[in-house]
């Protein structure tokens, strides 16, 4: 018996062993598991840095004169630069914003939740002193930095394509085995800024979202104050062909 209790501790402490190479395998890689650079290879829109100092972030533009201005937080893995032309239809007459994210699409540096939301509010921050009204979308992993400019920044009209009420919500999910919210760095938690929004906000979401769960999405919706947030659920669409939907341009651009 007491040779069995040995081996049943001996096999429980190679269990554990591996369960905690495992979590620091996650903790170290959550960056690489979390974000997707692409290189830009899309539409020919300009280019222009962020700012003149530190790392050289690019943003994709459509500049033009008036007080009408749209910024664009792109989802995971998308290169931008491709959805110039769907913006121009959906706000035609408005000078165009979209970021590229450090380490994608020629930007310099990392990706980190922290160095995103730098570049975001720097964004804002240039776009505004330019154009009186700005409209703030956010698709996928950018309606948590949309959110956050939202959230500290007078944006006239908030759009969410796809979103999340936390990175923490998909990420344990995803691995439902693991104490994720001990480990996460890059938390996007947008249920704690959406209760600051005032901007009128419309939430877009897919039927048939495979990637963002539905409750994730309600979550993010109940976080709003009463009456900021409105919900547009699309069907027969995706997390990645949202866009493809007919109504989808008319939902970006209405009031």
């Amino acid at each position: 018996m007491r040779t069995f209790f040995k081996t049943l501790l001996g096999f429980a402490g190679v269990v554990f062993g591996l369960y905690l190479a495992a979590c620091v395998f996650l903790y170290f890689q959550q960056r690489h598991l979390l974000f997707f650079p692409v290189p830009a290879r899309g539409h020919a829109a300009p280019v222009l840095p962020l700012r003149a100092s530190g790392p050289r972030v690019l943003v994709s533009t459509r500049e033009l004169p008036g007080p009408r201005a749209v910024i664009f937080f792109g989802g995971n893995a998308e290169d931008v630069s491709r959805t110039v032309p769907l913006l121009a239809q959906a706000f035609p007459g408005q000078a165009l914003y979209l970021l590229h994210y450090r380490g994608y699409g020629g930007s310099e540096g990392e990706p980190t939740e922290a160095g995103l939301v730098a570049d975001a509010l720097a964004l804002f921050d240039q776009v505004h002193a330019k154009h009186a009204k700005v409209v703030v979308v956010g698709r996928s992993l950018g309606s948590g930095l949309a959110t956050h400019v939202a959230s500290e920044r007078p944006v006239q009209r908030l759009v969410l394509v796809t979103p999340y009420d936390s990175i923490v919500t998909l990420a344990s999910a995803q691995y439902p085995y693991f104490p994720v919210s001990l480990l996460i760095k890059d938390r996007f938690d947008s249920y704690r800024y959406a209760p600051r929004v005032h901007a009128p906000t419309r939430i877009i979401a897919a039927a048939q979202d495979r990637i963002v769960p539905r409750y994730s999405t309600q979550a993010l919706l109940r976080s709003f104050p009463p009456g900021v947030a409105k919900m547009d659920v699309l069907a027969g669409v995706g997390h990645n062909s949202v866009s493809e939907h007919p109504r989808y341009l008319e939902l970006l651009s209405a009031p």
